[in-house]
């Protein structure tokens, strides 16, 4: 009987595909569109190098400075700064061939040394980018914040400074200013060398490899945005399949089932294994598709597929309880989102658990079925050996069942009190 209601509902999808097909692209086109605007598009899945040109309107040793820096180190590794006019600049940012252009205007060296009030950096962003021209501007201003610390502990020698630079110092001066600089940097060294504050990132245990330490920092923060995206989109898209539901119960199909066949469980249990179908390939869409958008190696694949499955029977039976309690579809679509909304803040699917209040966050959070499967998916993206997505997987699977047989028996109570949708 299950197979053949199964069936049914199959071949009904195929003849009205559309629905469908929109719940199937909708995931593959956000995911894209994500991967696109945090530069998924890179070789290695990382950030890539940002190529963005330099105006230097100035022309002095400062300016040369500021031009070198982003060449040395490891800025070489993620900054690509090319050096043109400002014309040839403003043609390559309008043609979307660079992120920013980075201006150093004329007289900078001389006014920043002689303390003018309008010491400025000109920085212009190329608006079709969001990322690449967002880092470039915090690193301008950590360059401004350095160019202001320098300006505040040095500021009475700016002047023998400027004579300098300009070729009019002879050597005694240089000397003398090369031993001043010297010894405040040596009473300021137990300041900065070593730093105050620093900060220690610990390494997931899969990553003891210089190689796999690497590519954990690459694809860690899209893998986790992914899965909790993920999360909460198939709770809405299973929230729509529950049209099908009311579907039967407005052309009386579910009324009919009921006086032919005692118990209504094997009627919910297709409709909820044809959920768990349509769920399982928006999964695939989602993760699998978003895994190469991303570049992202799942860890432990057939896990995280017995996670999906367990949470996609959780929905199934979720919503067929939700569609036993409301009269109509047009409530059901209100309360559905409103579900869909809550189990996807509250179990930590949009933004880390911790973020929340620490009422949410101690007392009703680790209750959500949503937070279980996240939590669980992330731990396994994390590099962890334990068998806690099998603990969780069951627990999914022992509430779908409690669901469906409350399901049974509120719709079963329904049809005896005469209510129809």
């Amino acid at each position: 009987m299950l197979r053949v209601l199964l069936a049914k509902d199959l071949r009904r999808a195929r003849r009205n595909p559309m629905p469908w097909l929109i719940n199937l692209v909708v995931p593959l086109v956000l995911t894209a569109l994500i991967g696109l605007v945090f530069g998924g598009h890179s070789d290695n899945g990382a950030l890539g190098r940002i190529k963005f040109a330099v105006v230097d309107e100035d022309k002095s040793v400062l300016s040369d400075f500021l031009r070198g820096a982003a060449n040395q180190s490891e800025g070489s590794k993620y900054l690509e700064p090319v050096f043109m006019e400002r014309a040839n600049a403003l043609r390559e940012i309008n043609a979307d061939k660079i992120s920013a252009i980075l201006i150093i205007p004329t007289n900078f060296m001389h006014d920043y040394l002689t303390a003018r009030e309008s010491v400025s950096l000109e920085l212009i962003k190329n608006p079709a980018e969001s990322i690449h021209p967002a880092v470039l501007e915090e690193l301008l201003g950590a360059a401004v914040t350095a160019l202001n610390a320098v300006s505040r502990n040095f500021h009475s020698d700016f002047p023998e400074w400027k004579t300098t630079l300009e070729g009019k110092g002879d050597y005694h001066k240089i000397s003398n200013l090369i031993d001043q600089v010297g010894d405040r940097i040596k009473t300021a060294k137990k300041f900065i060398d070593p730093p105050l504050a620093s900060y220690e990132k610990e390494a997931p245990a899969a990553a003891s490899s210089g190689a796999a330490a690497k590519k954990d920092a690459s694809d860690g923060v899209f893998a986790y945005l992914l899965i909790g995206m993920s999360a909460m989109f198939l709770l809405f898209i299973a929230g729509n399949t529950t049209g099908d539901l009311f579907r039967e119960i407005r052309v009386r199909t579910f009324e009919r089932y009921q006086t032919l066949r005692d118990s209504l469980v094997p009627f919910l249990v297709s409709k909820v294994v044809f959920t768990v179908v349509m769920l399982l390939i928006c999964s695939a869409i989602m993760l699998g598709g978003g895994g190469l958008i991303f570049r992202i190696h799942w860890q432990q694949p057939l896990a995280l597929v017995a996670l999906t499955f367990g949470y996609a029977c959780f929905m199934g039976a979720l919503y067929a309880v939700v569609v036993a309690l409301l009269p109509d579809e047009r409530r059901s679509a209100v309360v559905n989102s409103l579900v869909g909304m809550a189990l996807g803040l509250v179990g930590g699917c949009a933004f880390p658990p911790r973020q929340l209040p620490s009422f949410l966050r101690d007392h009703v959070t680790p209750l959500m079925p949503s937070f279980w499967f996240v939590d669980a998916a992330r731990d396994l993206q994390g590099g962890a050996t334990d068998t806690v997505w099998l603990s969780v997987t069951l627990k999914l699977a022992v509430l779908s069942v409690g669901l469906i047989a409350l399901a049974a028996f509120l719709f079963r109570r329904k049809f005896q009190t005469g209510l129809r949708s």
